[in-house]
């Protein structure tokens, strides 16, 4: 029985990718979930249904960091949809009771230490900054962008799940684009390696070795999170900014205007003729 189920979850990987149009990042990720839980579970036949009970596969897992944990679960939950679904099993999970995270704000990077950065940057390291930080785009996206895709002002992006949005260029960016193409000549992608496109790790480590040069910690996704965060608080609508971020639902960009608001009382604060009275220690 078990083995049924292994072979199912090769199907329900090929079936993320073809189908559902999941990158190779997050296939990697469901299948070490899905071979851990194999292993570690009990897997058996009762009234008809196929039992899957993942207890000690949660016990095994008992110390990994709680997003960790959710972040497996959720993986196991989609398979057995699809075996549900598409395999019309009768299946009954044991042991998935789920852990509540709490929801961390983003940390935007501050424009004047972009701006330092940037000044510092080559072509191609600048480019790189530019479309992460100026268009919000994930890097995966950025890593699979062809040249094809850059037309009259506009820019086709080919997101999560195979959705794709129109994002439009900014005249600084489209003429950095304009120079790199013409000193670098890219064949294809815009990113390129030999004949290949640079992939997500790859463009990821140029940007974090530019940043801890000039003495930050920063990822790809902290660029996508400034670029939201900056138009959010100089008043750019939360639609339009979901919209450009490719986000599915509004409720993920709300996030966002969370750390706007924390933001706008730190500044109240500051600004306020009555902060300085306030503060002062009684005589």
């Amino acid at each position: 029985m078990k083995s049924k189920l292994q072979d199912a979850s090769e199907e329900f990987l090929n079936y993320l990718f073809d189908v559902r149009g999941y990158s190779e990042t997050s296939i990697v990720t469901y299948e070490i979930a899905l071979r851990q839980m194999l292993e570690e579970s009990h897997v058996y036949e009762e009234d008809g249904h196929t039992i899957l009970d993942i207890t000690p596969f949660r016990f095994k897992i008992v110390k990994n960091h709680k997003k960790t944990i959710v972040k497996k679960l959720s993986a196991i939950h989609s398979f057995v949809k699809y075996l549900e679904d598409q395999c019309h099993m009768r299946i009954k999970l044991i042991g998935d009771e789920s852990i509540k995270v709490p929801q961390s704000l983003p940390k935007p990077i501050e424009e004047t230490y972009i701006d330092e950065v940037l000044s510092s940057a080559n072509l191609e390291e600048k480019l790189l900054i530019s479309m992460l930080y100026g268009l919000g785009l994930r890097i995966s996206e950025l890593s699979i962008l062809k040249l094809s895709d850059v037309k009259n002002g506009w820019i086709q992006i080919h997101g999560k799940g195979n959705k794709e949005r129109e994002l439009p260029l900014l005249d600084s960016l489209q003429e950095l684009i304009t120079l790199y193409i013409k000193r670098r000549s890219p064949k294809k992608y815009l990113f390129e390696k030999g004949n290949a496109p640079m992939n997500s790790a790859q463009l990821r480590y140029i940007l974090t070795k530019l940043f801890k040069a000039q003495g930050f910690k920063v990822t790809p996704h902290q660029l996508r999170h400034s670029f939201a965060t900056h138009l959010l608080n100089n008043g750019a609508r939360i639609a339009d900014v979901s919209e450009l971020l490719g986000h599915e639902t509004m409720a993920t960009t709300q996030v966002y205007t969370k750390l706007g608001s924390v933001k706008k009382m730190q500044e109240y604060m500051k600004a306020h003729p009555l902060a300085d009275v306030m503060h002062k220690p009684k005589e």
